[in-house]
């Protein structure tokens, strides 16, 4: 299992990170997270059996494309229209539904995975196109920095539970470790480097602590989502991750995390 998990990673990582680099003649890095948001929306519905109603799932893949989609155009004018219509939507269809048991279960979880899939990935859809290739591959290499880092120390030293009757394989001694994985990667973009970017060290190791903590806090929302429908992983398509929402978990929260630091802290201190 292990070699499988490391042979997907690499994969995964040559995948993302040339879309992360290339931008022409298409936007490759949204097309990359507009297929991966749409399998990973459509495994939530899957879950949750949002996919047995059509008509509902049918909504929340196009509106979670529209999001993720949405940093492409107006940011300010088309993201409050796609989230009063994530909401109003999926409620007139409950009043006008002649038969509503469960419809209101299936509506909420609707709304759900369009914010929670396609809403928190047009963040990073946002970050490369306002900040540049090299915040996002910040965003995404710390995570991993966080997540590895975490996986091995819990592995091998971990003895007191983080959140057992969430994820009881998660502990403190991983957790620790994840904050200082996401701080010491991050310090490589201090480096005169391609990937350099503007930071100092008091701004890297503040910066990777934040994308650390609440990426671990997306992991364990993810799990607690898993622990409510009865699975162990949202799925099998990646052998030895789990399926897309596994995959996710940590780095949509990182994603939002590195975005905002990046509009509205790291701008004014340059």
């Amino acid at each position: 299992m292990l070699k499988k998990r490391v042979i997907v990673a690499l994969g995964g990582i040559l995948l993302i990170s040339t879309a992360v680099w290339f931008d022409r003649p298409l936007p490759w890095f949204t097309v990359f997270v507009a297929c991966y948001g749409l399998l990973a929306v459509l495994e939530l519905y899957r879950l949750v059996a949002v996919s047995r109603v059509r008509l509902l799932a049918g909504f929340g893949l196009v509106w979670t494309l529209l999001f993720i989609l949405s940093p492409h155009f107006d940011y300010l004018l088309t993201i409050p229209l796609l989230l009063a219509s994530a909401m109003v939507l999926p409620l007139v269809w409950l009043v006008l539904r002649p038969r509503r048991e469960g419809a209101f279960t299936s509506g909420t979880w609707a709304i759900v995975g369009v914010l929670y899939v396609g809403w928190l990935l047009s963040f990073l859809v946002a970050l490369r196109l306002e900040a540049g290739r090299n915040w996002v591959f910040f965003a995404l290499v710390t995570t991993f920095g966080s997540d590895t880092l975490a996986f091995f120390v819990g592995w091998v030293l971990g003895k007191h539970r983080l959140a057992p009757s969430i994820s009881p394989n998660k502990t403190w001694e991983g957790a620790v470790a994840g904050v200082f994985g996401a701080v010491i990667v991050g310090l490589f973009f201090t480096l005169a480097t391609p990937l350099g970017l503007p930071l100092g060290y008091g701004q890297v190791m503040l910066l990777g602590l934040l994308v650390s903590i609440f990426g671990q806090l997306g992991d364990l929302v993810e799990s607690l989502l898993k622990r409510k429908v009865g699975v162990k992983e949202s799925g099998n398509t990646l052998p030895g991750h789990g399926g897309f929402l596994d995959r996710m978990d940590s780095v949509v929260f990182a994603g939002v995390v590195v975005y905002l630091y990046c509009v509205l802290i790291a701008r004014i201190i340059v």
